[in-house]
């Protein structure tokens, strides 16, 4: 079993995979080549998961921080006889070779320790256990380092140090002195290919150097939102840009698998996956980061995932794997016992086949915010965003499973009217771009019959709100939706008696917000960042800017020391749970810093008036 906090990690990235090292040097998670890929390290879900620590061999204070506008991990260990510091980065390639940021990353995690004040005995315990654990490698000594054999890939150590192998683990003390340093480097390759290269000390150094230059160079780039909170903005966009896989533009949705929404409970998920859901949001903050490479990237990948012929009938589907993968079957690992025996640990993600009407909106309105709109889309784009938008108009009246992916029974969620009514909306303005101003009448037609549907039948007298599905009164965080996507403005009362009945009735006693007020599974579940982050979102645009500010700021402090979000804060007892780091929660952050900093009214992409009340 695994106890430790999530909250102790930090993460790293090189734009292809993950690694999260805890506070006291180890690498606790590490999935290779991809962030989807089965894992090096897994000690996070389970103490038999495998496990790379550098670190004091004594007890040691410990402070740490990302390296000036970089994600390259300074930890500093403060011992009764001297100070080291160790960094730690997955190896980017530098943007001055010509290629975009991450493209020609060599898969190689990159660790040094130096001693800086009196003497230090860095211990160094080396616990491969590929395919999330199943394997022991067979460990070869080398000159320079380790070798180790078993399963899909070959590992590399390079250690300029005696190492003791010991039954698949190998460990290591090395006493330095003031200005002394130990460079290490893991690499692997498919078991199949030409094994690795060792590399040198200086090689380590050089690379650890030209990973913070690509760190900064592309935050130096990425520097426009001016507005308060800069620095926790500045930090979750380079977090989007850390979860991104730069061949496809793929964002993935955590770094993780099966960290729990519940200790004990069972929902547990896989989220090293791209959700459709996120897209709309995910562009807003990728804008406000000014990342409109990104924001082009990530598009072009939903575009090209997404496309199916959607008139056989098939859902649009809902997710994807970072290399487009449509089929993300989902098994469960039980020889891992999960992060404090919260079983099952499972890899993969059944939520692929669900029916998820949602998803048309976020499309459209992801479209709406990439493609340029004085001139014609060309095919097959334009072709497929036309069967998005009639697929839409034609669906809307059907049951799904909701934004939150419910196990259960299909149900009319507000939710998902909500965005079909999105995708109208932003086809509608998008109608010259499309080349077809003659579905803009019927299109219109629909659009006023889902306002009407949600109007009539997601308002509850009873609640004072709009609620979480068509003729019930629960409510639900997803309804702040309803004044964001500007379906109605920030000053309709129902919006302001809606934001108002979440801020009551969904807040716990941490200020944090809930998703919802009842779950067909009947667990207890920690509050969500990103929904306390819309509630935020959705008091600046009813005009409640210091209410705005007050519950962003009580979100904020919820970030870990390196300044990362959990997707859950558990009621109880303040501690994070769920997968990390989570890109919505960043995305949250971003877009709720930006309408309290840049307060707007909202309307309908085509210009439409908003009904008064």
């Amino acid at each position: 079993m695994s106890a430790r906090p999530i909250n102790d990690y930090a993460l790293l990235s090189d734009c292809r995979s993950a690694a999260l090292v805890s506070s006291d040097g180890s690498v606790d998670w590490l999935c290779l080549p991809r962030f989807d890929s089965p894992s090096v390290f897994a000690r996070l879900l389970d103490h038999s998961g495998g496990h790379w620590s550098v670190r004091p061999a004594g007890p040691a204070e410990v402070t740490r921080r990302y390296v000036e506008e970089t994600l390259v991990l300074e930890t500093t260990f403060r011992t009764p006889t001297g100070t080291a510091v160790l960094l730690d980065a997955l190896a980017m390639g530098s943007r001055e070779r010509g290629h975009a940021m991450g493209d020609d990353s060599p898969g190689a995690l990159l660790r040094q320790v130096t001693c800086t004040a009196g003497t230090v005995t860095v211990e160094t315990s080396y616990a491969p256990r590929p395919e999330f654990g199943l394997i022991h490698p067979v460990m070869t000594p080398v000159r320079g380092g380790l070798v180790s054999h078993g399963g899909a890939r070959t590992l590399v150590l390079s250690a300029p140090v005696a190492l003791e192998v010991t039954r698949s683990t190998a460990h290591a003390e090395t006493r330095l002195r003031a200005g002394q340093s130990l460079e290490m480097a893991l690499l692997s390759s498919s078991a199949w290919s030409e094994e690795p290269g060792l590399w040198h000390p200086r090689r380590i150094r050089r690379r650890l150097a030209d990973t913070a230059k690509a760190w900064r160079s592309w935050s130096h780039l990425h520097r426009r939102y001016t507005g308060p909170w800069r620095a926790e903005v500045a930090l979750s966009g380079r977090v989007l840009h850390a979860l991104t896989f730069a061949p496809t533009g793929a964002i993935v949705a955590a770094a993780t698998t099966s960290l729990p929404e519940c200790v004990g409970a069972e929902r547990n998920w896989d989220y090293r996956y791209t959700w459709v859901r996120d897209a709309s949001f995910t562009l807003q903050a990728l804008a406000t980061s000014s990342c409109e490479k990104e924001k082009a990237d990530f598009f072009g990948f939903l575009a090209r995932a997404s496309a199916t012929e959607l008139d056989r009938g098939v859902d649009l589907q809902v997710m994807f794997g970072v290399g487009g993968e449509r089929d993300l079957s989902e098994r469960v690992l039980p020889h891992l016992s999960g992060w404090r025996d919260s079983a099952p640990v499972r890899v993969g993600n059944d939520a692929w086949r669900q029916r998820q009407l949602d998803v048309y909106g976020e499309l459209l309105d992801a479209a709406h915010q990439t493609l340029p709109r004085d001139e014609l889309i060309g095919p097959p784009v334009r072709d497929f965003l036309l069967q998005a938008a009639d697929t839409a108009a034609r669906r809307w009246t059907e049951a799904d499973r909701g934004i939150w992916e419910v196990r259960g029974r299909d149900r009319h969620f507000l939710h998902s009217k909500l965005m079909c009514w999105v995708a109208l909306d932003r086809a509608i303005s998008m109608a010259p771009a499309l080349g077809v101003t003659d579905r803009v009448g019927p299109w219109r037609a629909t659009r006023e019959e889902i306002r009407t549907a949600i109007e009539q039948q997601g308002w509850s007298e009873q609640a004072g709100a709009f609620t979480q599905a068509f003729g019930n009164t629960a409510l639900d965080a997803s309804a702040l939706m309803v004044p964001l996507v500007g379906f109605l403005p920030g000053d309709d009362v129902r919006v302001v008696s809606t934001v108002q009945a979440i801020r009551t009735h969904l807040t716990d006693e941490r200020g944090l917000v809930r998703r919802y007020e009842s779950d067909e599974m009947a667990t207890t579940e920690g509050t969500f960042l990103l929904c306390t982050f819309w509630l935020a979102h959705a008091l600046a645009v009813t005009g409640e800017r210091a209410a705005a500010h007050d519950v962003f700021g009580n979100a904020v402090a919820y970030a870990n020391d390196v300044g990362l979000l959990a997707e859950e804060i558990s009621s109880a007892t303040g501690e994070a749970l769920g997968n990390f780091p989570q890109a919505f929660s960043h995305i949250g952050l971003i877009n709720a810093a930006h309408a309290i900093a840049t307060p707007r009214r909202l309307t309908p992409a085509d210009g439409g008036r908003f009904p008064t009340v």
